[in-house]
Order: C-alpha cells, then sequence, then structure tokens
C-alpha cells in the first residue's frame, strides 16, 4: 500500500511538471525591464496573445503572487493576453529612497507608460487589495480602459486620512504599533524594502465617491466572504454607475487564489 501511494505521489508530481512544461511552450514569457518617467527601472511580463488583461498586485508581494492564482492561468487558456509588472518599491523593479519618488500617482503612471511601450490600444484591468487603489487611479487616467475588477477592496481607501494606512506608515517606519508587529516582522524576516514600503503608505493615493461616481466602465467589486480589511467592497460597488458585487470563499490573504475567484472574474470579463 505503502509504495503504491509513493507511485502516485511521483505519477502526480511528474504530471504537474509536464503540464507546466507545457504551459511555458505555449505560453512563452516576454520580459523586460523599461525606464519610467523619472528614471525608475520597472520589470514587466506578458504572457499569451488575445485581449490584454492588465493584472495589478497587492501590497508586500510583487506579481509572481498572481502565478499562486487559478486565475492567471485560466485568463491564458480562455485566450486573454496577461500583463504583469512589479510596481515600483517591490519585486526586481526600483525601490527608490526619496518619499517623492511615490508621490503623485507614480505607480499608475508608470503603468500607462508601458501600456504605451506595448502600444496597447485598450484593455482590462484587475487589481487586488493595494493593486485595487492603483486600479482606482488608473481608471481616471488612462482611457485605455475598458473595463476593470477591484479585488479584497472596499470603501475605506477613499477617505485620504485612512487610520489603517497611517498605522501601516508609522510601523514600516519604525514606530511600535503592537497590532502592526507581525507584519514588520515579515517584511524583515523576507529581506523587503522596509522603506519603500512605508513611503509606498505614505503616499498610497486615495480616489472620491465622486471620482469614483463618475466612472462609466463595467466595473465589478469582488470580495472574499470572510474579508473585512478594508471596509465594505459591496457599498463601494454601489458607487460606480455600472457597478457590480461578487463575493467567493476566503479571507483576505486567500480570496484571489480560489477557482470561484477566477470564474466570476473570467464571467464579467466575457460578459462586458
Amino acid at each position: 500500500m505503502r509504495n503504491l501511494l509513493i507511485v502516485t505521489f511521483c505519477f502526480l508530481f511528474v504530471n504537474a511538471i509536464a503540464q507546466t512544461d507545457s504551459l511555458k511552450l505555449k505560453f512563452p514569457v516576454d520580459s523586460n525591464y523599461f525606464s519610467s518617467f523619472d528614471g525608475t527601472r520597472i520589470y514587466y511580463e506578458v504572457r499569451g496573445k488575445g485581449k490584454p488583461v492588465l493584472l495589478v498586485h497587492g501590497f508586500i508581494v510583487n506579481s509572481n503572487s498572481w502565478k499562486r492564482t487559478a486565475l492567471y492561468f485560466d485568463l491564458l487558456n480562455n485566450g486573454y493576453q496577461v500583463i504583469l509588472l512589479d510596481m515600483r518599491g517591490n519585486g526586481k523593479s526600483g525601490k527608490p529612497h526619496i518619499a517623492t519618488a511615490y508621490e503623485n500617482d507614480a505607480e499608475a503612471k508608470d503603468i500607462t507608460l508601458l501600456m504605451d511601450i506595448l502600444k496597447v490600444k485598450h484593455y482590462s484591468a484587475v487589481g487586488y487589495s493595494r493593486g485595487s487603489i492603483i486600479t482606482s487611479r488608473l481608471l481616471l487616467l488612462d482611457k485605455r480602459i475598458q473595463k476593470a475588477a477591484l479585488g479584497g477592496m472596499g470603501l475605506d481607501f477613499t477617505n485620504p486620512e485612512w487610520p489603517r494606512r497611517i498605522l501601516f506608515y508609522k510601523a514600516l517606519m519604525g514606530d511600535s504599533i503592537p497590532e502592526l508587529k507581525g507584519v514588520v516582522n515579515y517584511v524583515q524576516s523576507q529581506g523587503f524594502d522596509q522603506l519603500a514600503l512605508a513611503y509606498l503608505q505614505k503616499s498610497q493615493p486615495s480616489t472620491s465617491k465622486e471620482i469614483l461616481g463618475k466612472f462609466k466602465q463595467p466595473i465589478m467589486v469582488i470580495c472574499g466572504a470572510d474579508d473585512s480589511d478594508n471596509g465594505s467592497a459591496e457599498d463601494l460597488s454601489k458607487v460606480f454607475p455600472n457597478g457590480s458585487f461578487a463575493t467567493v470563499p476566503g479571507d483576505h490573504n486567500h480570496a484571489s487564489a480560489t477557482p470561484e475567484f477566477s470564474i466570476k472574474i473570467l464571467d464579467f470579463l466575457k460578459k462586458n
């Protein structure tokens, strides 16, 4: 019996590797860097062909976080082109130690410049957590977005003095914030650039409900059933004239990786 289990495990492991290799052959990755408006080097990847979908990652992660989701592979297998980037301060991209490098929608400007470089005429965007905040700025600044999904985000980010954002900034700058001690310890244990992350929180943009209410594109707000980290996602969906709301299983850290999240996003993209 034990030998049978070992053989079965080996078969599944080999089969998974074969599927991964097959995916690499079918959808080769085009990766590169570009110099953004202020000289910061930004890393990006493009994979697949078809209608472009930009995936915008959250805080204290990078674009690889999307590769651990069903959505990433389902988009490719359903004929979409997937565009990823490590936003400034994260991953392989530049991490300036100047606070002003993160101000005035720097991240959204990086993305719009990337779309210029790639000669993208129209695209859809999917953001998660902090990536939804940046996607909201893209909706304001880049008219090429035809539709957007905002994951793991509620109304709280519309407040420019959002207490959660301020606490994250102070904790990452070295203040003693007991409830965020675990976050700081994780950042340090992983060797992430703590100062860059602090500046990202300091300059994190907010978009008012009045501005959000002017967006005409189809916008879906999607959230884990156990996620209330950033305020009411359902209330956020009601701000948009053409908004919709969806829930999937999971909390803030796990909802985006579920098959249900991918199914909801694909259905939204196909219907709108």
